[in-house]
């Protein structure tokens, strides 16, 4: 199981993409949605598959599937997603306001 490829999927019903190694649940990144905007607020993977860069599987799905819809814009609330979009300048795009503003009002862990 521990070589399973990851599968994302977007629930949109639940406000969530999830990802999945085989049939296991291994996290999710939710957002909230309000005319024009996606809020990304929280990104989680499970503490036994943490290290296999999940995270950053799960958000670069998201973002591309929001650049793919092409409704709405994005204002990462999340720590995480705040981090990943500061490190993959070409997801700029996407936000809503510059990531200095979203860095600046996020608490972020701090950098080693």
């Amino acid at each position: 199981m521990t070589d399973a490829t990851p599968n994302v999927i977007h629930e949109a019903d639940k406000h969530r993409y999830a990802i999945f190694l085989g049939s296991e649940e291994v996290g999710d990144l939710k957002y909230r949605k309000s005319p024009g905007e996606i809020h990304m607020v929280s990104t989680h993977v499970n503490p036994a598959h943490q290290g296999k860069n999940l995270a950053a599987i799960l958000t670069k799905f998201a973002l591309n599937d929001i650049r793919e819809q092409g409704a709405d814009k994005v204002v990462p609330v999340c720590s995480y997603t705040v981090r990943y979009m500061e490190k993959h300048p070409e997801t700029h795009d996407l936000l809503l306001n510059p990531i200095e503003e979203a860095a600046a009002f996020c608490e972020l862990p701090k950098k080693d």
